[in-house]
């Protein structure tokens, strides 16, 4: 072997050799450096997030400060094994320092605690804030009851309280000095019920209606309140319009009821003592009986369960029977001759309750003259007058109260 190490060919081609050699590891560590650089770029991930919170760090005790967006766009790049878990948990923070800066106007950058590993853009990456002492007061809440015209018709709103009534205001002086009212809403549309510690957010205006952004403590209160359904018993008046068909008088337009229960608010309660029903056309009503007619309710009052009422009517008819016959009584056979009225005939005007008269015809009807030991010649009879169910409350009359006969 120690003769291969004296040959200068052999030495040649061992140099050879490892320059091959050399040269082969060389270029495969180069080629390997480039594919693993080209396969880390393109294996790569970008995500954005757009409601990503900006938490303040700063001396919360004594300080406030305007100007914090409450959210920011973040967006993330990196590789997709350590970027998706980040994203999915949110396990970092973007906020603003404030520590050690005094009260004033400041521009100062958002910063992140996400790991280097991972590339952050955050929008807006500065911003201005300002710095101010912080103050608190206390204020009284009230209450605004809102679309109380759409409360059911005879409802009100009546008592209420607030839990707690006075809630405390944090933010700088110059908020609090703007403060103007402090307020909670509570709709009461449709409303029929008390409302009972109803849970609602505190609202915070300046004195021209603006909404300010303080601190509240607590956030929200409890509202109760009473919803009333006032009523009243009042007189009922019968309207009419029209007159009655010839031939009929009115002797009683009467309601079944006389009061009706009315329920309103207690500012048109107080100034009503009787309501009214709907018209009654006196020119359709032709008998006695009953009718049901409407009530002529004012705006925002009601009466539950009585959309009608019964009235009763009582009408007094005039009915004249035409051509009803005269008798002559007691004659014994004598001869008669009518010389008033010629043709033995009167008319007979009956009044009283239609009712009654309504279904009396003539053949109901009997006149006669009592003629009984009357000498012959000329005389003047009364006219008597029989009627079949004879009744107190009709008045009956002939055209004549007199007849004029001559018996021979």
């Amino acid at each position: 072997m120690d003769n291969w190490f004296k040959s200068k060919w052999f030495v040649r081609l061992v140099s050879l050799s490892f320059a091959v050699i050399l040269y082969i590891f060389v270029n495969t560590t180069v080629n390997s450096t480039h594919t693993d650089s080209a396969v880390s770029k393109s294996n790569t991930e970008t995500q954005t997030l757009d409601d990503v919170p900006v938490e303040i760090r700063m001396d919360n005790d004594n300080y406030v400060v305007s100007g914090v967006p409450e959210f920011v766009t973040v967006s993330l790049e990196g590789p997709p094994n350590y970027l998706r878990p980040i994203v999915l948990q949110r396990n970092f923070e973007v906020f603003v320092d404030l520590e050690g800066l005094e009260e004033g106007e400041h521009t100062v950058e958002i910063q992140h605690d996400v790991s280097n590993q991972l590339k952050m853009t955050i929008e807006p990456s500065e911003i201005d804030v300002y710095i101010e002492e912080k103050a608190e007061k206390n204020f009284e809440v009230s209450v605004d009851f809102v679309n109380q015209d759409k409360l059911p018709a005879g409802y009100e709103l009546g008592d209420y309280t607030i839990n707690p009534s006075e809630v405390t205001i944090t933010s700088s002086r110059n908020i609090i000095e703007r403060i103007g009212v402090v307020k909670v809403f509570v709709d009461v549309a449709g409303v029929k019920e008390p409302i009972e510690n109803q849970e609602l957010p505190v609202n915070i205006y300046d004195v021209q209606g603006n909404v300010l952004n303080a601190n509240v403590t607590p956030e929200k209160v409890k509202v109760s309140t009473e919803v009333n359904h006032p009523s009243k018993k009042v007189k009922l008046d019968i309207k009419t319009k029209g007159e009655l068909p010839e031939g009929y008088s009115l002797i009683s337009l009467k309601p079944k009821i006389e009061e009706v229960e009315v329920f309103a608010t207690s500012d048109i309660l107080a100034g009503m003592e009787s309501i009214s029903t709907e018209e009654i056309d006196l020119s359709q009503i032709k008998e006695t009986g009953v009718i049901k007619v409407g009530l002529a309710l004012p705006e925002g009052v009601v009466v539950p369960g009585k959309d009608t009422i019964e009235v009763g009517v009582e009408l007094e008819q005039t009915k004249t029977l035409e051509d009803v016959p005269v008798h002559v009584d007691g004659i014994d056979g004598q001869a008669v001759e009518f010389l008033k009225p010629k043709d033995k005939k009167m008319d007979v005007t009956l009044v009283g309750n239609e009712a009654e008269v309504g279904g009396i015809t003539k053949d109901d009807i009997r006149l006669y003259a009592n003629g009984s030991g009357l000498n012959k010649g000329q005389h003047n009879l009364p006219v008597e007058i029989e009627m079949k169910a004879k009744s107190d409350d009709i008045s009956i009359s002939t055209e004549l109260e007199q007849i004029q006969v001559d018996i021979e």
